[in-house]
């Protein structure tokens, strides 16, 4: 089944995102090789792909995992987390409707 992790950034993070970007993107390409990753990516807090110095306000990852709890434990190793980029992180269950 896949699982929505939702991320929430702390305020003036973004030196620490930028810094723990390789691991977790390492992570994300895990997912990818394993068939696992619907989508991933950031928010950024401005209306821009580049936000440039205004940075993100949190990501968002849909992953297929085999429980609940497999997502949050994945969630919970998180280098950005690790990092302080997050203050707080949720996962749902998620099920795909479209397209």
């Amino acid at each position: 089944m896949y699982y929505s992790i939702y991320a929430t950034d702390k305020e003036n993070s973004l030196e620490a995102r930028l810094t723990a970007r390789p691991l977790h993107l390492a992570r994300l390409n895990l997912l990818v090789d394993e068939g696992r990753l619907l989508v991933a990516g950031p928010c950024p807090a401005v209306d821009s792909e580049d936000p440039g110095p205004a940075g993100f306000t949190g990501s968002l990852i849909i992953a297929e995992f085999d429980s609940l709890e497999d997502a949050q434990a994945w969630a919970d190793q998180d280098p950005y987390l690790a990092a302080g980029v997050y203050e707080r992180v949720e996962v749902k269950p998620y099920k795909k409707v479209l397209p």
